[in-house]
């Protein structure tokens, strides 16, 4: 499978034969249009490129606009690539949808991740912090760095605050509790990254 790309709704439950309750992440996938299928002797390697939602045409830029009109798919909203091995089963304007998955397959999905912004080592390293009486004034401090004497010098790869998320994240063995086609809906067990109305990838598990 060469993947869907699809819009988070967000999170609800399930309750499955047994009786237990099923954290799912809803999505909306596809139709996804083949746009542009690259081969390696054009391109120098082998890819699809896929288009996914509407957008106003006057809201692209003219080299967005130009390229989609140039493969018959204007007013596409997101363009993704895809590596594939073979290229040849993919054809410029085939549609994709749902059906290329199944209840019970395992699919990985990926998204951007939330932006956290600027964030201390206990929020973004989940550091336990210092004490909260008995005179501590380094509640949330991450302490010591490195040592004074040799290497004189903080460790690369040390970690300290700083930016926390919006980083493309890949989500592995994601269950498919169920699929409707005619909604273009897919039940996925558990959280995807990404927040509500966001784009993700879904690919199945290999």
């Amino acid at each position: 499978m060469i993947g869907l790309l699809a819009r988070k709704i967000g999170m609800t439950q399930l309750f499955d034969a047994a009786g237990r309750v099923v954290p799912v992440t809803l999505l909306v996938a596809g139709p996804c249009k083949v746009v542009q299928v690259k081969t390696p002797a054009r391109d120098g390697y082998t890819a699809v490129q896929l288009g996914f939602g509407a957008r106003r045409e006057k809201c692209q830029t003219s080299p967005v606009k130009g390229h989609l009109k140039k493969y018959g798919a204007a007013g596409m909203r997101t363009l993704r690539e895809v590596r594939v091995d073979d290229a040849a089963a993919y054809q410029e304007g085939q549609d994709l949808n749902v059906t290329l998955l199944e209840i019970g397959s395992k699919v990985d999905v990926t998204a951007t991740s939330k932006g956290r912004g600027f964030a201390g080592v206990v929020k973004r390293h989940h550091f336990s912090g210092g004490r909260a009486t008995h005179g501590c004034v380094t509640h949330k401090q991450p302490g010591s760095i490195g040592a004074s004497a040799y290497p004189s010098r903080v460790i690369k790869g040390k970690r300290l605050p700083g930016r926390m998320g919006g980083g493309r994240v890949t989500v592995k063995n994601l269950e498919v509790i169920g699929v409707d086609a005619e909604q273009h809906l897919v039940w996925v067990r558990g959280s995807v990254p990404g927040a509500p109305n966001g784009t993700v990838l879904i690919r199945r598990t290999t």
